[in-house]
């Protein structure tokens, strides 16, 4: 969990943005994230937030606030009440201000290469601190006077991390890319003598005396027409420094390996007198190297006696990731940095494991080449394999030397290639998780997942320039989605674009978003390119393994599971397992959950791709509808766990291979719907936009039990939209019957009768038209029953429920036509016939219970509280609706759960016990907003009209 106030105030939960909302709501949540960890005060709160004109009750209100914020952070224990007030208890690392603090006082403690710092590291921590920067800090909560101080405060820190970045540039030797931000800042802060100074240095390491002696002028012009002043002593010492050409003023660059300078012990070791130079065969380090800390920290800590004295093992590290993922350039990154570790030389071989244009690399070719560049003859290389690698290992035995062995395909093609010596060090990148050479020599594994967006970013600015990044931050951050975090998508990218400097960035940003997904990372060099690494990856895979990467560009989800793999394959789960397990291994997919996988957008158009040239059309459209009959049939069972009455008639049934998620009980029901949500939601459309209209309505329908439980009433309305659409372009009367229906339903639960009643009406009429669905039927005078009650038409409403209760007996269905009872029951308490109503209640009690569906009661106990309220009998009131409650908890049913509050709060208030009332209206209160229903303005007002919270709650 993280605060975000370094641009417009939000939360990132779980790596999901979650929006704040309400002004006031906000300036709480900045206020206690300004103070994390500190407790503050009530009345601190109020003076701030409401500016001295606070509510007349603070407390409840400020309570109401806290209790949604809560919810937000996702944990109860994030703020907690601690007297006179609350306390955010978020970490080191749980808002962005404290972050950036953090990075800035790491930098800060080493400030230069005098102290043994790594001016890289330090340039890195201070440009993820700047990376953290929205826009302007607080953006969003203006005239709040605290709140815009602590805003200029952010933008002083800003400055600071921006000095300080500077600086660490400069130590490390980066004064030429650093003078377009140096100009930059000098024209923003015509006055600054720091920058002045940054800037004359970068000028003069730069060769440009000239120019630094230039800029000193200019700034001690300005100074003297604005300020009528001079230079300080320490510009005007750095003025002369120049002019004598001070040796002190250049650059001394120090050795290192990890985070610190080698000792002269380390660095210098003694070495045998050769013919030939130690081998130095590692290729240029790569330049705008990005991100990647913490798998160079590991890398460091497996340095031969990084972590005490020598083992009797070489070290095998082994860099496995995605096509594209940046593994060479780590690798050669890294050991050019611990090259000096090394000293008696560095090897060097492309394996070509995965080249898509021809065969990997022999490991015989591999160790003649490492045999050449270590001295021995072409003549005196043996010819067996087994001598070759022999002598390889005698004359690295005793030596440090580090081998790198890049592209390797499979343990067997490496295992020949490993130095003997503990002394010396493999390092090993691939596609595959060479899962043998760790289970069998000891390999310790990297893992390399997408760059985050922080890093992403710096790669773009370290390519293209901070400044020109900067000023089109969205457009930077479009161009990182389009290119899914890939650093191969983002080195492309970057090239086109450093390639038109005059471009603005959004231009960029338009051509990779208009273009088709991998066109614009092709083309830039033969054989580089998104398409061809993809390529390498794919012409390994089994034949089955290949097909299902190509299907699953067809699931509609973001993620996928294995009976949905299964599904797509139209095969058995256990075969589904080991293909995703190839994909796994060979990186083209990530388990990143147990049992659910997932790949970025960019390999997911690469699978699209190869499915539409090596698959027919009736093979993708029979996948497509097996994997949407697992969702249809799979969400069909839940819901006749969770709300059988909301399943009134059969899907049309699966097709031969489609495997069913575990939706064995009413809990797991739930939350496989909690999981496959988003995906549930893009497959209506999916089914929809593939002509599957049976499908788009009836999987929208199964939708309709957990969105109106969640309070889900937008995401309802649209899918249902879609089903009828769907149904009425395919001429579909029960498809179309269904989705009115649906939304009839929605919205009623969302408090919109007037739009409910026409959706009623229409799915009557034509249900009126077609044979069967009596329970369909029976739903629609089951909603035109509550209609009618809440219109005072108590007539219509009994003679609704009836017809609905005679519809669910025709029908056969004696577990609908007992829950039918109560709403007969409910109707005639409503009339004041109470004798009636406990009657129907009862029996409708008594009849669910033979039948073993405790859910179904829920409903039942509200009646029969609602009924002895009447009555004036409040204990056995309050009793039913404390059962209801219960049971409607266990299904999981928020705006059920919402009204039943209130009705109890009502009897509690009827009862004389305002403080009960109070809260259980508290309670309600909270529910419906979480879940946006109109309810909380009801409840509002009860509050305020019956001396409990004030109206302004809301706010």
């Amino acid at each position: 969990m993280q605060v975000r106030l370094l641009g417009p105030l939000d939360v990132v939960v779980g790596g999901t943005v979650r929006p704040v909302t309400g002004l006031r709501r906000k300036a709480i949540l900045a206020v206690l994230s300004l103070h994390a960890g500190e407790v503050v005060s009530t009345d601190r709160l109020a003076d701030i937030v409401w500016g001295g004109r606070p509510p007349s009750t603070p407390v409840n209100t400020l309570q109401s606030h806290v209790s949604h914020l809560r919810t937000v952070l996702g944990r109860k224990a994030a703020i907690l009440a601690r007297p006179p007030g609350y306390v955010l208890d978020a970490g080191d690392e749980g808002t962005d201000v404290r972050l950036a603090e953090r990075l800035l006082r790491r930098a800060s403690l080493a400030p230069g290469p005098a102290d043994g710092s790594d001016p890289s590291r330090r340039t890195r921590e201070l440009r993820e601190a700047l990376a953290l920067w929205r826009g302007r800090p607080l953006a969003d909560l203006a005239g709040i006077p605290w709140l815009e101080d602590q805003a200029h405060r952010l933008d002083l820190l800003r400055e600071q991390i921006r000095h300080a970045l500077a600086e660490a540039r400069l130590a490390a030797g980066e004064h030429a890319q650093l003078l377009p931000d140096l100009d930059q800042m000098a024209a923003d802060h015509p006055l600054d003598e720091r920058i002045h100074g940054q800037l004359m240095l970068a000028l003069y390491r730069s060769g440009r005396q000239a120019d630094a002696l230039a800029a000193y002028r200019r700034l001690r012009i300005t100074l003297d027409e604005q300020l009528g002043i001079d230079p300080g002593q320490a510009l005007r010492d750095l003025e002369t420094a120049i002019l004598r050409q001070d040796a002190s003023l250049s650059l001394v660059l120090p050795v290192t390996v990890t985070s610190r300078p080698l000792g002269a012990e380390a660095a210098f070791v003694p070495q045998p007198r050769r013919a030939l130079p130690a081998p130095a065969e590692l290729p240029p380090s790569p330049g705008g190297f990005a991100g990647r800390d913490a798998e160079l920290a590991s890398l460091d800590a497996m340095l031969p006696g990084a972590a005490g004295p020598a083992g009797t093992g070489v070290v095998i590290a082994t860099l496995a990731g995605t096509a594209g993922v940046g593994k060479t350039a780590l690798a050669l990154h890294w050991a050019h940095r611990a090259r000096e570790r090394f000293p008696d030389g560095q090897l060097y071989v492309d394996l070509r494991g995965f080249d898509p244009n021809g065969p990997a690399m022999d490991p015989d070719d591999a160790l003649r080449g490492f045999l050449g560049a270590l001295g021995v003859p072409p003549e005196s290389i043996p010819d067996n394999r087994e001598a070759k690698a022999g002598l390889y290992r005698s004359l690295l035995n005793g030596k440090r030397v580090l081998v790198v062995l890049d592209n390797a395909r499979d343990a067997e093609q490496v295992r020949p290639l490993l130095p003997g010596s503990s002394a010396s060090m493999a390092l090993v990148t691939s596609r595959s998780q060479l899962t043998g050479l760790i289970a069998a020599e000891g390999a310790r594994p990297v893992g390399l997942c997408l760059l985050t967006v922080p890093e992403a970013y710096e790669l773009l600015a370290l390519r293209l320039g901070e400044c020109r990044v900067a000023a089109e931050r969205q457009a930077a951050e479009e161009i990182i989605a389009s290119c899914a975090r890939l650093p191969l998508a983002l080195t492309i990218a970057a090239a086109r674009a450093a390639e038109r400097p005059s471009f603005p960035l959004a231009a960029i940003a338009a051509e990779l978003r208009d273009s088709a997904v991998l066109d614009p990372f092709d083309g830039v060099a033969p054989g580089i390119g998104v398409r061809a690494a993809f390529a390498g990856s794919y012409r390994a895979l089994s034949t089955d393994a290949a097909r299902l990467f190509r299907l699953l560009a067809l699931h509609p989800g973001r993620d996928i599971s294995l009976a949905a793999a299964a599904s797509l394959l139209g095969a058995p789960s256990a075969q589904a397992r080991k293909l995703l397990a190839e994909l796994a291994r060979a990186h083209l997919l990530g388990e990143h959950s147990p049992g659910r996988y997932a790949c970025h957008e960019l390999l997911r158009a690469y699978a699209a791709e190869q499915a539409r040239t090596r698959d027919d059309a009736d093979v993708r459209i029979a996948a497509l509808r097996r994997v949407l009959d697992h969702f249809l049939h799979t969400s069909y069972t839940a819901t006749g766990l969770l709300e059988p009455y909301l399943a009134p008639f059969a899907p049309t049934p699966p097709l031969p291979g489609v495997t069913l998620g575990d939706v064995s009980t009413a809990c797991r029901a739930d939350d496989w719907f909690a999981i496959e949500y988003p995906t549930l939601l893009t497959a209506v459309t999916t089914a929809a936009d593939a002509g599957l209209a049976s499908i788009a309505w009836q999987l929208a329908w199964t939708l309709t039990s957990f969105q109106l439980r969640q309070g889900y009433w937008d995401d309802h309305a649209l899918a249902q939209q879609a089903g009828l659409n769907a149904a009425r372009r395919a001429g579909d009367p029960a498809g179309e019957a269904h989705a009115l229906l649906a939304l009839g339903i929605g919205y009623s639960r969302a408090g919109r009768d007037g739009d409910a009643e026409p959706m009623y009406a229409g799915s009557l009429r034509l249900l009126a038209g077609l044979d069967g669905y009596l329970a369909s039927r029976a739903l629609v005078h089951t909603g035109l029953m509550q209609l009618s009650a809440g219109q005072g038409c108590l007539t219509g409403a009994l003679r609704h429920a009836l017809r609905a209760h005679d519809l669910h007996r025709a029908a056969g269905d004696a577990l609908l036509a007992a829950r039918s009872l109560n709403d007969v029951g409910y109707c005639h308490a409503l009339a004041g016939n109470y004798r009636q109503a406990i009657t129907h209640c009862e029996l409708s009690l008594a009849q669910l219970r033979a039948s073993g569906e405790p859910g179904y009661e829920a409903p039942v106990w509200r009646s029969l509280g609602f009924i002895y309220h009447q009555l004036g009998s409040h204990r056995r009131a309050i009793g039913c609706y404390e059962r209801s409650l219960e049971l409607t908890r266990t299904l999981c049913d928020r705006f059920s759960e919402g009204g039943t509050l209130g009705d109890l709060g009502d009897v509690y208030h009827s009862a004389g016990d305002a403080d009960a009332a109070r809260r259980t209206w508290g309670s309600a209160l909270r529910v419906f907003k979480e879940i946006e229903h109109p309810g909380a303005d009801l409840i509002s007002a009860r509050l305020a009209d019956r001396g409990g919270l004030v109206a302004g709650e809301a706010r």
